[in-house]
Parts: structure tokens; C-alpha cells; sequence
């Protein structure tokens, strides 16, 4: 698989768990959703609430590449996060809403990638401190999936110490057989 073909299974494997993840949320009540549960963003909404906020963050730096990505057009006059622990979202349905938005994004981005455009550098201010980074394209998406996946996980374990089945959560199950 080349690298595009691995963005793009990475794209779906982010739709498909992130729609999981709400669905599953949807099944508990709003107080077991904002209960403390001693995670890194202390909640099940929490949790969900950081990969909206670091989705929103990557997804905008993305946006500010040179190649003026056609696709990242929803996501530039999102409001800028101000910080990783940000809650935007008080209800699942809302932020259901905005994940909806930016896994469409992602995936129709995704698409259009290039060799070039992956080869790319991407000059950026970090949000925290307003440290200036250039990096290759391709590692930083490389990054933004690990780091969904990384938060997820997180989020399947609170799920599942509330009681809900999370079932199979592998990428293996999106790769088909040959």
C-alpha cells in the first residue's frame, strides 16, 4: 500500500471509529458522559471534546499549507481552539454534529493528496507557545491519526469502565483480505 492509499485507510479508519464512539456514548446518560473519571481530559465528553480540539487545531494549520487545500475550506473559520483541554461541546449531540463536519473533511482532503503535497512543508506556530515549526506533510498526518487513535483508546477504556461493549476496535478490520 502506498502512502496515499495508508492516509485514506487511516481517514476511514477515524469515520468509522469515531462514529462508534458516539454511538456507543449515546447509550449512557449525560451525567455518566461528563462524570470525572480521573482520564487525561477527565471525562468520556472530555475526551471526545481534546480529539475535536486537536482535530480542529491540525485540520487548520493544514489549511494554511501554500497548496490552499480546496477541501480544509470548512474547517478555516471554525473557531480557533485556545487550548487542548477546551470543552466546546457541553452535549454529545453537539459535538456528534461538529465530528461529523471534520471526519467528512478529512476523508474528502485525504483524497486529494499528492505525492507533493505530502512531500511538502508545512510551516506552522505552535498554539501553546507560539513556537514556529517547518515539517514534512506526510509525518505530521502520520502524527494527527496516531494521536486520534492514541485519544480513542482512551475513550473505548472509559466507555467500557461504564459499562458499554465496545466491541472489535481494530484497523485490522477495515484492511480486506487478499
Amino acid at each position: 500500500m502506498d502512502r496515499s492509499g495508508h492516509l485514506r485507510l487511516m481517514a476511514r479508519y477515524n469515520t468509522w471509529m469515531n462514529d462508534r464512539l458516539i454511538d456507543l456514548s449515546a447509550k449512557l446518560p449525560a451525567e455518566s458522559l461528563i462524570a470525572e473519571r480521573g482520564a487525561f481530559f477527565g471525562s468520556i465528553l472530555g475526551t471526545l471534546n481534546h480529539l475535536i480540539v486537536a482535530d480542529t487545531i491540525w485540520l487548520q494549520r493544514f489549511a494554511s499549507h501554500p497548496a490552499n487545500f480546496p477541501a480544509l475550506r470548512p474547517v478555516r473559520d471554525l473557531p480557533q481552539p485556545q487550548a487542548l483541554d477546551e470543552r466546546p461541546f457541553d452535549s454529545l449531540h453537539a459535538l456528534a454534529v461538529r465530528r461529523e463536519l471534520l471526519d467528512r473533511t478529512i476523508e474528502s482532503w485525504v483524497e486529494t493528496l499528492t505525492d507533493a503535497d505530502l512531500d511538502s512543508t508545512l510551516r506552522y506556530r505552535t498554539s501553546s507557545r507560539g513556537d514556529e515549526s517547518n515539517r514534512e506533510v506526510y509525518p505530521l498526518l502520520v502524527h494527527f491519526f496516531n494521536h486520534q487513535t492514541h485519544h480513542r483508546g482512551q475513550a473505548t477504556t472509559l466507555l467500557s469502565q461504564a459499562g458499554v461493549d465496545i466491541g472489535v476496535t481494530d484497523l485490522l478490520s477495515l484492511i480486506p483480505q487478499r
